[in-house]
């Protein structure tokens, strides 16, 4: 009869228990939600770094071939230079890279065929080093 009586009384738990459960989880949570987004953060850049550079090569390819720059970023894409225009992991857009026509050719001053040198983010966020996507 009185461990009939401990097991009825036992069922559940105190208010108490479950309000450091929650503080438990609570703190937790504050710890690893920061910890979270700055690898968020970290895997875009990751994925920037390397859009950027592929289509560096690709700018840097057609030139090779053409003997000029292209006029566009979409001329990479149809001459198969690149799949596909990246999207911009900053901006979540392909058409936001701010793209950098050449510079006026030595001696001559005139500009060198095409418009497309170079290629940034078209973000206007800092980055985790301390430098704007678009100078990256």
């Amino acid at each position: 009869m009185e461990l009939r009586r401990l097991i009825k009384n036992s069922r559940g738990f105190t208010l108490i228990e479950l309000l450091i459960v929650m503080t438990i989880i609570g703190i937790l949570a504050a710890i690893s939600v920061p910890s979270y987004k700055r690898h968020t953060i970290k895997a875009k850049e990751t994925v920037l770094m390397e859009d950027l550079y592929q289509m560096r090569q690709a700018i840097d390819a057609y030139f090779a071939d053409n003997g000029k720059y292209p006029d566009s970023l979409g001329d990479l894409e149809e001459n198969k230079y690149l799949r596909g225009i990246p999207r911009d992991p900053m901006t979540g857009a392909t058409d936001t890279w701010e793209v950098t026509p050449p510079d006026p050719l030595p001696d001559s001053g005139d500009l060198a065929e095409g418009g497309v040198f170079d290629v940034h983010s078209g973000s206007d966020a800092i980055g985790l080093n301390g430098i704007p996507y678009s100078e990256w």
